[in-house]
Parts: structure tokens; sequence; C-alpha cells
């Protein structure tokens, strides 16, 4: 065997989404960050498009990331239908994370591949993401509420008229025990065709 196959699985065994909410004040560093992109950026993609793209967000940048989406939700809402606990954590949950990247889709200009081709294609790369998160011990969290799929959203982050903002992932050290835990058997959700 070339790798070790029981490592490899307690690694995807034990990934969970923790949300920010169960994140320590304690700060990832930027070079851990630069590791999980490397790794993200190795997943398989057709015609190597390679159509994922991160604005990652850390430090002060947090904060205004933040308003900016709070304040996305705000004008895109009546005064009646506006929500105030639904602004404050558009505002506020993010500065539970040390990093929080959105996670974007670059669009391929021939379209020669199938958009949903490349949104599975970044979704792979997220799953390399959790999996190094997972590694390293920190807590991870991909979300896709708030105004994720608005076009506020994606002027915010400078995206072409094709492109997608697929969420936001929010890392850090988790403030207590890693979560367990637990999948239906494979048979619940297999049929071989022998």
């Amino acid at each position: 065997m070339k790798y070790n196959l029981s490592e490899i699985t307690a690694v995807i065994q034990d990934r969970r989404t923790i949300a920010p909410e169960f994140f320590s004040d304690r700060k990832v560093p930027r070079e851990i960050v630069e590791k999980i992109l490397n790794n993200a950026i190795w997943a398989p993609n057709h015609g190597m498009t390679q159509p994922w793209r991160f604005k990652v967000f850390m430090g002060d940048s947090i904060a205004k990331f933040g308003e900016a989406h709070a304040e996305l939700y705000k004008a895109s809402v009546n005064e009646t239908d506006f929500d105030p606990g639904k602004y404050s954590k558009l505002k506020d949950r993010p500065l539970l994370s040390s990093v929080v990247i959105a996670i974007c889709m670059k669009r391929n200009e021939a379209g020669k591949i199938p958009e949903i081709e490349e949104v599975e294609a970044v979704a792979c790369a997220v799953q390399n993401m959790y999996l190094t998160c997972t590694a390293y011990g920190l807590a991870s969290y991909w979300g896709s509420g708030g105004m994720t799929y608005s076009e506020g959203m994606k002027e915010y982050l400078g995206l072409g008229a094709q492109d997608k903002c697929l969420g936001f992932f929010y890392i850090g050290y988790p403030k207590g025990e890693w979560p367990k835990g637990q999948r239906r058997p494979i048979e619940y959700v297999t049929e071989w065709m022998e």
C-alpha cells in the first residue's frame, strides 16, 4: 500500500462541521491557512479549469466583512421583513473566527465544462480544506446562509457575471472536545449491480 490507509480513514471519519460559536479565541497562523489552501487546489476538476477562488479575511478585515454582509442583508429587505437578530448574526458571527474564507467559483470563459461540474470541483476543494483542518486539529464550518448567493455579495467580492460565491469557510481552534459523529452503514445507501 502506498499510504497509511488507517490514518487517511481516521482523518476522513474524524472530520466535523464545527460552528464558529464553538471556536476558541486562539488565532490560526497564516502559514497554516496557506497549507489549507494549497491542499484545496489539488481537488479534481474536469478539463483542469481549476475554478476555485478564495478571498481570505483575517485580522481587521473579518469585522469589515461582517459589517458588509449585514448591510447587504439590510439593503435587500424592506423594513417590515428586516430581522435584527439575523442582521446581528451576519455582522457578529465572523468575529468568532480566526479566519473566514469566501469560497468562490470562477466560471470557465469558454463554457466547455458544465457549470455544475465547476461547482462540484469547488466542493471537492472545500472537502480538502475540511480534511486539512481536521489533520491540524482545527474546527471548520462551511456556511452558505445570509447573502451568499446574492448579486450584492458577488459585487462585494469582485466576482464576474458568470462567477458564484458558494459560501464562507470559517476556521478556528475548537474550544471544547472534538464532537463525535456517526453515519448509516453503506448497506442503507448502496445498491450493488453485479
